[in-house]
């Protein structure tokens, strides 16, 4: 089933290494949220009556908007899209905003999942970070949810920066598990061009991120979380058994969705579809009756560059069989043909028709990844 992407472009605080689109200002919120509405209505018959599996709020920080705006969005997808009754829906939210008010009233729509963007445990990693809660707030948000009813949920953790130790970080992942929150995405620092991180490490006031560090801060998570029954089914994300995000792991299968809100990517299984990312003539093209997007059409080497970066990542691996009926021949003797150095070298398995990364791999998936691509010539 497809699924809808919306796009929040408000914060309350800028994060030191945050790149994505959003503002701090929110004086135009409800302009904003009437021209999302005008979106999801003019791109109605996009997924060609498809059932909806999938609705997922992010951002920026979609918990900042008033419940009534999460509703009046929510009410238009229902009015035009055909959505099945057991659809994820998720919410991105910031543990500062999880108030128990705030949770009594989303319980009353249909939201069924949190994302909760935690990052840390530590009052002096989230003061760091320009993080807008506290380390009491992030555990005390994911308590007063599951007493409330929201059973599935998966916070956000970060690692390999200066101030975390392979001590604070081992806290970190055991606080998750000993909370009892069934899925996990854990991401290594990375610093974005432009963001406050870039320039505090440009002008000498912030160390550089350590490559060592986080290698060596992901393995003692796949370790140890898959020791607790997690499986690592995508490079960034962890799962008790069938807890998978079902909106994220469509991403990685190549299903259709939706992107709505400015900088919104949208995939119709075909071509990309890519908002503008400008609040003010984003709203001003949709209150004039258009969409100012841009088109991104996929070749089929670019659809199989794809295919071979998103299928790598998961545990269910890069399908051979697939390749051949999609792409021809061809593309599965390159890959065998490449693909045995990295089994030498214990990055790689091939599981008759089915190659994995190993863990060793899963720290260069995307250099073992981008191996594989091949040029529109290639095979012209």
């Amino acid at each position: 089933m497809a699924g809808i992407y919306i796009h929040i472009p408000f914060c309350k605080k800028a994060c030191t290494y945050c790149d994505f689109h959003f503002t701090t200002s929110t004086k135009y919120l409800n302009e904003m949220v009437k021209a999302i509405c005008k979106e999801i209505i003019f791109k109605k018959n996009r997924l060609a009556q498809q059932q909806i599996g999938s609705i997922y709020f992010g951002g920026g920080t979609p918990s900042v908007l008033p419940t009534a705006a999460l509703q009046q969005i929510l009410a238009t997808i229902e009015n035009h899209f055909s959505i099945s009754s057991d659809a994820e829906i998720t919410l991105e939210a910031n543990p500062d905003d999880l108030t128990a008010l705030k949770i009594a009233e989303l319980r009353k729509l249909p939201v069924n999942r949190f994302s909760i963007g935690t990052q840390s445990f530590f009052n002096e990693d989230l003061v760091w970070m320009n993080r807008a809660h506290n380390a009491q707030e992030a555990t005390d948000c994911i308590k007063r949810s599951q007493d409330a009813g929201f059973e599935n949920l998966t916070i956000d953790l970060i690692y390999g920066y200066p101030l975390l130790t392979n001590e604070k970080w081992k806290t970190n992942i055991q606080t998750a598990i000993e909370l009892q929150v069934p899925h996990l995405s854990a991401y290594s620092l990375t610093v974005e061009a432009k963001t406050a991180l870039a320039n505090a490490i440009e002008k000498g006031k912030q160390p550089d991120i350590s490559d060592e560090q986080s290698a060596e801060q992901f393995m003692m998570l796949v370790d140890t979380v898959t020791a607790s029954g997690f499986e690592h089914y995508e490079i960034s994300n962890y799962s008790l058994p069938g807890k998978y995000a079902v909106h994220n792991t469509n991403y990685w299968r190549g299903v259709a969705y939706l992107g709505i809100g400015p900088s919104a990517h949208g995939f119709d299984g075909h071509d990309r579809y890519i908002n503008i990312a400008n609040n003010a003539k984003y709203m001003e093209s949709l209150f004039k009756g258009e969409l100012l997007e841009t088109v991104e059409q996929l070749s089929s080497t670019d659809k199989f560059n794809e295919y071979v970066m998103t299928s790598l990542r998961t545990m269910w691996g890069l399908n051979l069989e697939k390749v051949a009926s999609d792409f021809g021949k061809n593309y599965v003797d390159q890959i065998q043909k490449l693909m045995k150095n990295f089994v030498a070298d214990g990055q790689l398995l091939n599981e008759g028709n089915v190659i994995k990364l190993t863990n060793k791999g899963k720290l260069f998936a995307d250099g073992i990844a981008a191996a594989f691509f091949v040029d529109e010539e290639d095979f012209n």
